[in-house]
């Protein structure tokens, strides 16, 4: 991932998986990550899972209006109840501001 520019927005998921439907997870994973490339906003996406089904997705938007837009997705709204109904015990979302931001490469 780039640097990030200073005030954009990150929206960090955390959540731990169900053993439900893991082929029904995995394509609306995907649908998603697809539709979020298409928002106005959308500056990149970021996820790990651990085999224990705990996971941390942070997704990068330009603004909360952006992000906030995404939320409200209607598309996004009903892969977020499926979510709910099947496909994780809990989770946790914090929506934060960049006030820093910088990376590095190994020479």
């Amino acid at each position: 991932m780039a640097r990030l520019p200073i005030g954009s927005t990150s929206v960090i998921f955390i959540a731990q998986r169900s053993d439900a439907d893991a082929d029904g997870y995995a394509q609306a994973a995907h649908a998603m990550d697809a539709l979020a490339q298409q928002q106005p906003g959308y500056l990149g996406m970021e996820s790990v899972r651990g085999a224990d089904g705990l996971g941390i997705t942070v997704s990068y938007w330009a603004s909360d209006t952006d992000a906030k837009a995404w939320r409200d997705h209607p598309e996004h709204a009903a892969i977020r109840d499926a979510g709910r109904d099947r496909w994780y015990m809990h989770y946790s979302l914090h929506v934060a501001e960049v006030v820093r931001s910088y990376d590095w490469v190994k020479p």
